[in-house]
């Protein structure tokens, strides 16, 4: 809205500064985090108020998380009011690339609303019907790769390599939706301890932050030797606005947790992460900067991929942060050094930028 208002004033005096794109996604970091921390508080109160026994814990799970009984879900809705009036605020209106993940993010955040109300109204762990889940999320994917296909193309460029891209025709399409879809449940499969997928996510928004803004600017494309994509660096908005949302969340989803995320913020942030990939051709190295959700998927795939066949358990626990906690490491101690890794995974991420 500001940027089409500036635009109308001929970027004149202060309007000048909304030109460029690194002002408007710090005003986007500035406005997500300040509204989340504004907000926050009486906004958990509604919740807690509206759900009385909040989100329902699991009794065979690890025994010191009934301590969280009444806590109350759904806190992702926190995150997309602090990220939508952000992103709107200070973005391009005309971009597609933004519209196309903010279609993911929200379609995706309806989806995990409908589970968490299933669970919370019928204090019940099943929700909604998993293929049911499956088949919308694919259709919002589907839709979302469809528009970004239309912009960039259906190439598939490979890190480390230098201009080396393998055109997928419509299986891109495929592909890109499988990312979103992977992405948006391996980010939901993390969030299983207070803190402990939020803070990644924050960082994976950093390192995409860096991402878009490179693949967008001719110039740095060229010399990183990455694919330059007209258009992605006004994503540096949505960035930032999952970054100030994030943060401002996590400063009530910190241990001991006033609120969790729920599906409905868990899906929608790593269906964003997905469509950024997506997005910027950077599909692959979401699978590095990511990697632990990734590790937090496969935890599950193998744990039940095993149980089936065998009858025997690979790990105590699936997902596997659960493994750990029953190995008698404190909650915090595996969410920070969770944190940790994926500090790491994210720079690993970054280096195939200059490794080529």
């Amino acid at each position: 809205m500001f940027y089409l208002l500036a635009e109308w004033f001929g970027f004149e005096g202060p309007f000048n500064l909304l030109r460029y794109q690194s002002v408007r996604s710090g005003a986007a970091v500035a406005t997500a985090l300040f509204l989340g921390l504004i907000i926050g508080p009486r906004f958990i109160l509604m919740l807690r108020m509206r759900q009385g026994k909040g989100q329902p814990i699991r009794s065979d799970g690890p025994q010191t998380h009934l301590a969280k009984v009444g806590t109350p879900t759904m806190g992702g809705l926190l995150i997309l009011i602090s990220l939508a009036v952000a992103v709107l605020l200070w973005m391009d209106p005309r971009n597609v690339y933004v519209w196309a993940c903010l279609f993911v993010t929200f379609g995706f955040a309806i989806i995990g609303f409908l589970d968490d109300f299933d669970k919370v109204s019928k204090s019940s762990h099943k929700g909604v019907p998993g293929r049911i889940r499956l088949l919308a999320e694919f259709a919002i994917a589907g839709v979302a790769a469809w528009l970004i296909t239309d912009q960039n193309g259906t190439h598939l460029y490979l890190p480390f390599l230098s201009g080396v891209s393998i055109d997928l025709g419509w299986f891109y399409i495929l592909f890109a939706m499988f990312v979103i879809v992977g992405a948006g449940n391996a980010v939901n499969l993390t969030d299983g301890l207070d803190g402990l997928a939020t803070m990644p996510v924050v960082i994976a928004a950093v390192t995409f932050f860096i991402i878009v803004y490179l693949v967008g600017n001719a110039i740095y494309a060229n010399y990183l030797g990455i694919p330059h994509v007209p258009g992605a660096g006004e994503l540096t908005i949505l960035c930032g606005a999952i970054i100030g949302s994030g943060l401002a969340f996590l400063w009530y989803n910190a241990p001991p947790a006033a609120v969790f995320m729920g599906d409905t913020g868990s899906l929608a942030l790593g269906g964003a992460l997905g469509a950024l990939a997506v997005s910027t051709h950077h599909e692959i190295v979401l699978g590095v900067v990511g990697g632990l959700f990734v590790i937090e998927a496969l935890s599950v795939i193998i744990q039940v991929f095993f149980f089936k066949r065998t009858g025997k358990r690979v790990f105590k626990m699936a997902p596997i942060h659960h493994h750990f906690e029953q190995l008698g490491w404190a909650e915090p101690t595996v969410v920070i050094r969770f944190w940790i890794i994926s500090l790491v995974l994210a720079l690993a991420g970054l280096s195939t930028l200059k490794l080529r």
